[in-house]
């Protein structure tokens, strides 16, 4: 989901200007609900400053609207179809929040686009650290190229403090368990050389992309969510195992749930052969423990 920020002051016209666009949607493409047989439609709204938002509603009411994607002014047009065909394709990847007014009314990151030029040299001044002390940040790197690039960095302190190994934007944020400020951070970059010959983004933004529409998502929130149910008595990890349909069974022919198939999605244990738990999970896996497992819906998950 983008960061929402404050939009930039606008002149009565623009405001004027901004709230008819936005009675013009764009339809993107449609599904049935299982759950409720209604039609819903995903349509994309103009919104603040340029952004543009992709909204599910039910079709015939025009109602229940639910935030899908709220992409930025620099983000090519052709996202939103793409947001849309993953979204209609996933069923079980269909969680999002209800649109506010606040929606319509600011600018995804709305903040970089407003940097002093001193800022340029900048590319993140506090470097981020993870659970094992390893740093990182965004730096240029050499490449065979005659311009350098721009790609997140890592240093260990198990090794020499000032050699640092470029990796991607994906393995920051699985390294930190966090979608942010990498996110954030990474969006500011490539505001700020968007139109910078003197270095590659290529790559950079690239990456971002594909993280945008990826399948497999941080599994914090849904590790957080099994150990509070856990904790509070209510279930156990057997129990959720089970209602996934992960069932093992004993000599005697007594049933109990597969829990090392349960910790290893949430990050709780690693898979054969890994040195340590995985930060991700498939959408559909994540939705089968949430809806199945826990009783709940996938929208009630926070990812971090």
């Amino acid at each position: 989901m983008s960061t929402l920020t404050p939009p930039q002051p606008r002149t009565s016209q623009q405001t004027a200007r901004h709230r008819d666009a936005h009675r013009i949607p764009s339809r993107l493409g449609q599904y049935t609900d299982h759950h409720s047989g209604a039609t819903r439609e995903i349509v994309c709204l103009p919104g603040a400053g340029g952004s543009r938002l992709v909204i599910d509603r039910d079709a015939l009411k025009r109602s229940d609207q639910r935030l899908v994607a709220h992409l930025a002014p620099d983000e090519p047009r052709e996202n939103a179809a793409l947001v849309c065909k993953h979204y209609v394709r996933e069923p079980a990847g269909r969680w999002c929040r209800r649109v506010t007014p606040e929606d319509l009314e600011v600018v995804p990151f709305a903040d970089t686009e407003q940097i002093e030029p001193q800022a340029e040299a900048t590319l993140s001044p506090t470097a981020l650290t993870d659970s094992q002390g390893r740093t990182y940040c965004l730096e240029l790197h050499a490449t065979g190229m005659s311009i350098p690039e721009l790609r997140w960095s890592r240093r260990s302190p198990a090794v020499e403090p000032t050699s640092s190994e470029p990796i991607s934007m994906r393995e920051t944020i699985a390294s930190l368990e966090s979608y942010e400020p990498v996110r954030t951070l990474t969006h500011t970059a490539l505001t700020l050389h968007r139109d910078d010959p003197t270095v590659s983004v290529a790559m950079l933004r690239a990456e971002r992309a594909r993280m945008e529409v990826s399948k497999i998502v941080l599994n914090r929130g849904l590790r957080a969510a099994v150990q509070r149910e856990v904790a509070r008595g209510q279930v156990s990890m057997s129990e959720i195992a089970m209602r996934c349909g992960r069932i093992k069974h004993d000599k005697k022919g007594n049933q109990s749930g597969e829990t090392s198939w349960l910790a290893r999605r949430i990050g709780q244990l690693a898979e054969g052969g890994q040195d340590g738990p995985t930060p991700w999970v498939h959408t559909d896996v994540l939705a089968l423990i949430v809806r199945d497992g826990l009783g709940a819906t996938p929208r009630e998950i926070e990812l971090g």
